[in-house]
């Protein structure tokens, strides 16, 4: 049905789709090239965490004592990163928007009771996800990039970072964190659907926190304690907090 409750048909249905997908791309693109045409604001925030005055080094109090150089070792790889960049830059802009759209999409076919919890559902995951995201930018990556562009196996080995590995590694560790974030939403369902209960989870709490560190040590691949408790600690959080989420639920 549309938003008159008049009932559409398949095609109409699908039309409405591709309206609604067409717009999320357009106003992606925009954002896109917006940030692409402000490279030197975008990159000052991408490459933020590699300069010892970053924001994290001085509330942590890290000595400003180490430098890493990136370099580039293709021709055409730093306009492709460039490119790269803007346009991830313009989906996480426009994914609010995206999100709307989204929901207007399939809000129609939602009894009032649904919409309430697909709102619930869509704005909560949407904040965790870029909650994730941020906490990987600001403490995470930072500390996991310091580590690793300074350690050195000898001092005759000095370490020359890519810009493209560089890049890589931050995009893949906001994406991961901003997925492992989504756990209280997950369990929020999986619980609605009957397949998770709060008893089960607390029976396997233990379990979990190993898997926790699991994925700690692997999302930040270094030997120091105290990153792998930094990223160990938010996702334990989250477990806690799914806990009383499912619990809630149930009642």
């Amino acid at each position: 049905m549309d938003g008159s409750g008049t009932q559409m048909s398949f095609w109409e249905h699908l039309d409405a789709l591709r309206v609604a997908l067409l717009k999320i791309i357009a106003v992606t693109l925009v954002f896109g090239i917006i940030a692409f045409c402000f490279k030197e604001l975008l990159f000052d925030i991408v490459l933020a965490p590699k300069n010892a005055g970053f924001v994290t080094y001085r509330i942590l109090g890290v000595p400003p004592d180490f430098k890493v150089e990136l370099i580039n070792t293709g021709l055409a790889q730093q306009f492709i990163i460039h490119m790269k960049t803007a346009v991830c830059a313009g989906i996480i802009c426009a994914s609010p928007y995206a999100v709307y759209q989204i929901f207007r999409f399939v809000s129609p076919a939602l009894y009032e009771n649904e919409k309430r919890y697909a709102v619930r559902v869509a704005g909560s995951g949407y904040l965790l996800f870029m909650l994730g995201v941020a906490i990987c930018y600001f403490i995470i990556f930072p500390l996991t990039f310091r580590f690793l562009g300074t350690y050195q196996v000898s001092p005759e080995v000095e370490n020359l970072i890519s810009l493209q590995s560089y890049i890589s590694t931050l995009l893949m560790m906001c994406l991961v964190m901003g997925i492992v974030f989504e756990i209280p939403v997950l369990c929020w369902m999986f619980a609605k659907l009957g397949f998770l209960t709060a008893d089960f989870m607390k029976k396997y709490r233990r379990h979990a926190i190993v898997i926790i560190l699991v994925i700690a040590a692997i999302i930040t691949p270094t030997s120091d304690v105290f990153t792998l408790l930094v990223v160990s600690l938010p996702i334990w959080l989250l477990y806690e907090a799914s806990i009383f989420i499912v619990k809630q639920s149930s009642t």
